[in-house]
């Protein structure tokens, strides 16, 4: 990466921190970020509303290759003294997503300049934090013939600038789950004459752990309590409303279905058995992200074409990405780049995105990018050199 395109791309991270904005409210980083692109490219703009991808186009007959970025924040308060903090009070980019969009940014730099034979799209999404960002963008990959997309994610605990990544489930599929649950008031004194949710409610949380039985699925299966909730600060008044939320995550997503099934069964049981109505619930719908395995191997043999360590994830992370939604469309390789052992985590007070990712990520790329630019030069040669 060129040293000017390193020192515009930090800028850019930079400014991005000091103007976090959560999911679904990226104005003002949205417009920053097509406002850099026009500035320091050429390249083609493509507004949808919410979201934006930028085109390098290299004609029809040329393979489409698509690296992703997320630019929404999260709602912390900025606590480390940054000359670069977060001027917005309960709002920092403590996932590195400034990272992230200032990455595939030095990226498209680079790409304008080096004009490739390959048709390169540059997708900016919000709201990964919700599970909802990657969903705006699907028609990406339909409306440009996407063949292949790429993304990275910084993480914490792994070794700097290292290259980690898996063949299948990258991240688990989960979702938020509120099962409510509603009865009749009474007096504290006659509670008889009404009929209160805490039971069922606990008799639902005694059975997670038979539900979640690792003996019943084939991968990981975890249901997390958040927060249980019945009645009023009211002595004289017997709890007739309640609702328990829940966070239910899956290796497989079809699991994460079954797990979804048998609580919803269960619950209806318990309410039907106390004379409960019951209505579910959902909030921050993740997919499972899973790797192909073909360009999961693209990345490994890319990574180490840019001299950098690869590592292969023994484990698919717990968390989830909403990136699974784009992953179940093309042919989809997620890896992560580490931030150090000992560097704090995301999604901490005490995190922020290392710059020197921005390089290593925007290597990271060029090198998928330029072995796809070879692939495509070799072709070329075999073809003329078999006709007669």
């Amino acid at each position: 990466m060129k040293k000017e395109n390193i020192n515009l791309a930090v800028s850019l991270r930079r400014e991005l921190h000091q103007h976090p904005e959560l999911s679904n409210e990226e104005t003002w980083t949205k417009a920053r970020l097509i406002e850099f692109i026009k500035a320091h490219t050429d390249l083609e703009i493509i507004d949808q509303g919410n979201w934006f991808y930028a085109a390098h186009r290299a004609g029809e007959d040329r393979r489409s290759l698509a690296f992703r970025a997320d630019f929404d924040a999260l709602p912390i308060d900025e606590t480390i003294d940054l000359p670069w903090g977060s001027r917005v009070p309960g709002k920092a980019h403590k996932c590195g997503h400034d990272g992230h969009s200032a990455t595939l940014a030095g990226f498209a730099l680079e790409v304008d300049q080096q004009k490739p034979d390959v048709n390169v799209f540059f997708l900016f999404q919000p709201a990964e934090e919700t599970g909802d960002g990657a969903k705006q963008c699907v028609s990406l990959i339909a409306d440009e013939q996407i063949d292949e997309i790429y993304a990275y994610h910084n993480m914490s605990g792994f070794p700097y600038r290292a290259v980690g990544i898996r063949e299948g489930t990258m991240f688990c599929a989960s979702k938020g789950m509120t099962i409510h649950l509603e009865g009749l008031p009474a007096h504290a004194s006659q509670p008889e004459d009404g009929i209160n949710p805490a039971f069922a409610l606990a008799s639902i949380i005694q059975a997670i752990p038979q539900l979640t039985s690792q003996a019943d699925y084939r991968g990981l299966v975890l249901c997390t309590v958040i927060q249980i909730d019945a009645g009023e600060k009211a002595f004289g008044i017997s709890a007739s409303k309640g609702l328990i939320r829940l966070t239910i995550r899956a290796l497989h997503e079809d699991e994460l279905d079954r797990l979804q099934k048998k609580l919803e069964q269960l619950s209806a049981e318990q309410a039907e058995k106390h004379g409960l109505r019951i209505r579910f619930e959902y909030n921050d719908e993740f997919p499972e992200t899973a790797n192909n395995t073909d360009i999961a191997d693209k990345v490994r043999a890319a990574a180490k074409g840019a001299g950098l360590v690869c590592f292969d994830m023994e484990e698919a992370f717990r968390g989830s990405e909403d990136f699974g939604h784009l992953a179940k469309l093309t042919k989809a390789a997620y890896c992560i780049i580490g931030n150090g052992e000992n560097h704090p985590h995301i999604h901490t007070a005490e995190y922020d995105f290392r710059d020197e990712l921005i390089e290593t990520g925007t290597d990271l790329f060029l090198a998928i990018l330029n072995r796809e630019t070879h692939d495509l030069s070799l072709h070329h040669t075999n073809v003329i050199m078999e006709k007669p």
